[in-house]
């Protein structure tokens, strides 16, 4: 680290500092007013008007909404990245800042990751003012990430990497206290993909099995052995799971129904697997049904490629971590099965995302992610700002 980085880092708590409760305030208006991917109108808005206040130049995305924001000069330059839509989740927390819409709530931790490059970015506009920002950060505001296949697609086709260099993110982690920062090199989430069998017969009576094609038991036996077939014919090593999150078939206890389906995820640790997907499942659920004489069809949505941690780009982050929170922040982390569309951008540049911890002191067993409990420690907005923006001024 140079001298003139140092000095930097040593600014930059007191800036972040400055800024802390009117970011908190913002998170919590964020956090009352949750959207859906693609529908984060008042989220964009939100965003757009408060970079416009700290003399930045925004971009909303050609999508409608999202944004892109450069801050400082150069030809290249390092990008930070935020993801801003919320989930289909009631809100379960009571808090004076609880969801005021119904059955939609920052579940995953969104409104934190916003809130944080928000500070970031006013933070940094400071700095370029006073001649302090010696290269060029882009900002993006990502719509879309829990929509499959994920809105970084569409940053990426409005030109959102062009120029990058490298990439940073973070993601709320209820398992890390307040203060961690998980890192790892290499793979951190899993491929994720939806699945969706359907499967169509003629109908009949439940006491004439035998002169129709018995559906329900078609559609059980998939459901049932559909895990375990892909299990055999892909290298176990990939981590290759199925699950399945609804069924849907029949109206009536006699009655054996002409129509119904099966919808699920297929998530992978392995790249080279999870390409093999699309071919592989409609292929065994034909062969699974084969006896009971109904149709099926198969849909397989492809959603995300793994995070892939670059491993200089994980060195910046630990030395971020170090120098602006302190060695003992930086904490190990596991891969997950979990999806996460910041892989997209590590197909086109290198970076690294980063798990920031969120748990509470003296709370042993938070709620996780996408359910109604899950609650963030506002502590970690700001280590989160002192994180991403230290990145920049590192890399």
């Amino acid at each position: 680290m140079t001298i003139s980085q140092q000095v930097l880092l040593s600014d930059l708590q007191s800036r972040v500092a400055a800024v802390r409760e009117e970011i908190v305030a913002l998170r919590r208006d964020l956090h009352a007013h949750p959207e859906l991917g693609w529908h984060e109108v008042r989220t964009t808005e939100l965003i757009r008007t408060r970079l416009v206040a700290a003399g930045l130049s925004p971009q909303v995305l050609p999508t409608g909404t999202g944004l892109i924001c450069d801050i400082g000069s150069g030809d290249t330059c390092v990008a930070l990245r935020a993801d801003i839509d919320a989930l289909p989740v009631p809100d379960g927390v009571d808090s004076p800042f609880r969801s005021t819409h119904d059955g939609v709530a920052h579940a995953c931790g969104h409104d934190v990751h916003t809130a944080v490059l928000l500070g970031v970015a006013m933070v940094l506009a400071r700095m370029a003012a006073d001649g302090l920002l010696t290269h060029r950060v882009r900002l993006i505001f990502q719509p879309a990430e829990e929509v499959m296949p994920g809105g970084a697609l569409g940053v990426i086709a409005a030109g959102g990497m062009d120029g990058v260099r490298r990439i940073y993110g973070l993601h709320c982690d209820p398992r890390l206290p307040v203060g961690d920062v998980g890192l790892r090199v290499g793979a951190l989430t899993a491929a994720s993909d939806r699945i969706l069998v359907r499967l169509t017969g003629q109908g009949g009576h439940t006491s004439r099995p035998h002169l129709t094609g018995d559906l329900v038991y078609a559609l059980a036996t998939l459901v049932t052995e559909m895990p375990a077939a892909l299990s055999r014919r892909v290298d176990p090593r990939s981590g290759m799971s199925l699950v399945w999150g609804r069924i849907t078939a029949g109206s009536a206890a006699n009655a054996i129904p002409a129509r119904g389906e099966a919808e699920g995820t297929l998530r992978c640790l392995d790249v080279n697997a999870w390409k093999l997907a699309a071919d592989l499942v409609p292929t065994l659920a034909g062969q699974l049904i084969a006896p009971y004489g109904v149709e099926v069809s198969t849909e397989v949505t492809h959603g995300v490629p793994p995070v892939m941690n670059d491993a200089e780009a994980i060195a910046v982050l630990k030395r971020a971590v170090q120098h602006s929170i302190g060695p003992e922040a930086v904490a190990s982390t596991d891969q997950s099965l979990g999806g996460e569309d910041f892989g997209w951008y590590l197909e086109h540049v290198p970076g690294a995302m980063a798990r920031l911890g969120v748990r509470a002191p003296g709370v042993d067993n938070a709620p996780d992610l996408h359910t109604p409990g899950f609650e963030a420690d506002e502590d970690a907005i700001a280590i989160g700002m002192m994180v991403l923006a230290s990145c920049a001024l590192l890399d």
